[in-house]
């Protein structure tokens, strides 16, 4: 069986999935309530991550290449179609403006050890959050449904006024955040940094 996208909005987050085909009980491409909903009803196979970051650094694309590794976009349209942003203002403007989710497969890699149990497969419900300052509302939303958050960086801007904003949020509703350091080869491209300078740069 095959369902098409849907959208629900729940505290004030918009929840999308996307195509998703199912045989024999198993996902093979990834978005949405009927094939994940087994996984739905077992709690220790959800995650809810959020994206949080400065604006311009890198949010919507890192979401972009995340849902593109479910096969939902193709990897080659991942940072020029902006998935996660699905309002009219959004694209024409590109910045995001409103939190959007989507629900991902992820699947443990393989254990090296021997007579192990096949690796386990989790739901992932990934929101994508907006980074300006006057969008701070819908990153609290985001956070505050999140069991984790991906902390995004530009590494040539450097930690911003709004990344400090977002880490003081996800600290105050105890989310665990994880660093994310993007547009690594704009030190090399723009900076033509040499790679040792890169480091120092870095640390």
């Amino acid at each position: 069986q095959c369902s098409g996208q849907g959208r629900l909005v729940l505290g004030g987050v918009v929840w999308w999935w996307g195509r998703v085909c199912v045989k024999r009980s198993l996902l093979t491409e990834v978005g949405v309530p009927q094939a994940l909903a087994a996984m739905a009803c077992a709690p220790e196979h959800m995650r809810n991550i959020c994206i949080l970051a400065h604006v311009d650094h890198g949010k919507t694309t890192c979401a972009d290449n995340l849902v593109a590794t479910n096969g939902i976009i193709s990897r080659q349209s991942a940072g020029k179609i902006r998935y996660m942003d699905s309002r009219i203002d959004e694209q024409e403007r590109q910045i995001t403006m409103k939190s959007s989710s989507i629900a991902l497969q992820w699947r443990e890699p393989l254990s090296s050890m021997a007579g192990c149990e096949a690796n386990p497969t989790y739901m992932v419900n990934l929101i994508d959050s907006p980074g300006h300052v006057d969008f701070t509302s819908e990153v609290s939303t985001a956070a505050r449904l999140a069991d984790g958050a991906l902390v995004v960086v530009d590494v040539v801007e450097g930690v911003a006024a709004q990344t400090r904003t977002v880490l003081r949020q996800a600290w105050r509703d105890r989310v665990k955040t994880c660093l994310l350091l993007n547009k690594v080869d704009r030190l090399i491209v723009e900076l033509e940094l040499t790679p040792l300078e890169a480091y120092q740069k870095l640390v």
